[in-house]
């Protein structure tokens, strides 16, 4: 009997992907290869023969179509592989049975999940949910997704499910905005492709935000502390008002919906020099324009205050909103949302507050939406997922895959 799609994420979860900030190489880090073997192996022992790992990490396979399929559209299935270097990322599992509709407690530093914190809770009593034991984060983000392909494939092949050609994907770095770097689309060989990468089920998105980084870069000079006065200039004391300077009403803990933001994400410092990354968050490319223009007359009035401190602001681009290539391809979109209905969930077409390696695949060429795969409270310990909604993210790939083949190519 085949493995289910629970028993498949048991075992990836338990496996270290973490990604890591701030290093050129692509995977970042060399544990990321322990999975993407795995996933190459068992690939080949369904059958995929072509099954392969490259030098960065990236798996890919293909299902061969059915017969009387061969003329279907290409279809892409993609998910990332490593989590987020915001938590540790080596999982202990826990299935909580029949969720009672109270707290989860965790077992590890004093976690609690509690439905006041989380009203999506209210929505899966009666339902087993998955939670690590609170030393870590699940790793639902992204390993549900990859759960969900392989068991969705294993499936098709053991039903014999009518389905073009079908191409799969599995990405190293995407926690750290490098999951499309060494993406080779014309290789990969997809008409289109969905990226199983969402949040809670039903959700259907096809648009996210532009994102870019404003770097600081304050530099002043450092002397021995007691003979300071008159020489020393701190970069700190300099960032430290320059935090005050950002507003707090265009931030994530004041935001959502279509709200963009500045975020300071990052800070190191010294007496010599201090850095600051502040993240740029906008749905629209004037929503970026005016963000810019917010951080420039900060770094301004900054220079102004403190004259003796180098102030430089670099803004580096990341991502697009990836809405406008989509539009381009509408049943793309129309099949994601038919596939929900089919199998009885409530599409719920929504925006991304954050990115996608789908975002960045628009515009490489292979228009990419994403899909949910149902994990809640991603890159925290507080991160979990309903088995019932990884069942039904298996339904709507095998769905997609059905009504992808009847598309003209």
């Amino acid at each position: 009997m085949a493995e289910s799609v629970t028993e498949k994420f048991l075992r990836y979860v338990q496996i270290d992907t973490q990604s890591k900030e701030d290093v050129e190489q692509v995977p970042s880090t060399e544990k990321q290869f322990d999975l993407a073997r795995l996933l190459a192996d068992e690939l080949k022992a369904m059958g995929l023969d072509d099954a392969e790992v490259d030098e960065h990490a990236y798996v890919m396979a293909t299902v061969p179509a059915t017969v009387g399929m061969e003329n279907a559209p290409v279809l892409g299935l993609i998910a990332h592989m490593d989590t987020s270097p915001e938590a540790e990322g080596k999982a202990t599992p826990i299935i909580h049975e029949n969720y009672d509709g109270g707290n989860i407690e965790l077992p590890e530093g004093d976690v609690v999940i509690s439905p006041e914190e989380n009203p999506e809770l209210k929505n899966y009593i009666g339902h087993d949910i998955i939670t690590s034991n609170g030393s870590s984060l699940l790793g639902a983000d992204d390993k549900s997704g990859v759960a969900e392909i392989m068991t969705a494939v294993e499936r098709m092949i053991e039903d014999g499910t009518p389905h073009g050609k079908i191409r799969i994907g599995f990405t190293p770095d995407e926690e750290v905005a490098k999951g499309t770097a060494f993406f080779d689309v014309e290789k990969f060989g997809a008409d289109f492709a969905y990226t199983i990468d969402g949040g809670e089920i039903g959700q259907v998105e096809e648009e996210n935000f532009n994102a870019a980084t404003g770097i600081f870069t304050l530099t002043g000079y450092n002397v021995h502390p007691g003979y300071a006065r008159d020489k020393m200039v701190n970069s700190m004391r300099a960032m430290g008002y320059l935090v005050t300077l950002l507003p707090e009403d265009v931030a994530p803990e004041t935001t959502d919906g279509y709200d963009g933001y500045l975020h300071p994400h990052h800070f190191d410092g010294s007496v010599d020099v201090s850095n600051l990354k502040v993240l740029i968050r906008d749905f629209t490319d004037e929503g970026m324009a005016e963000k810019a223009l917010v951080l420039k007359a900060i770094r301004s009035k900054v220079q102004e205050t403190y004259p003796k401190v180098s102030v430089k602001l670099e803004i580096k681009d990341s991502y697009k909103n990836m809405k406008s290539v989509l539009d381009q391809h509408p049943h793309v979109m129309e099949i994601a949302k038919q596939a929900c209905t089919n199998v009885g969930i409530e599409p719920n077409v929504h925006n991304i507050r954050g990115g996608t390696d789908g975002s960045r695949l628009c515009y490489m060429g292979l228009p990419t939406p994403n899909i949910f795969s149902g994990g809640i409270n991603f890159h925290g310990v507080k991160e979990f997922i309903p088995v019932s909604s990884m069942e039904k993210a298996v339904d709507v790939i095998i769905e997609i895959a059905k009504l992808s083949a009847e598309h003209e190519a």
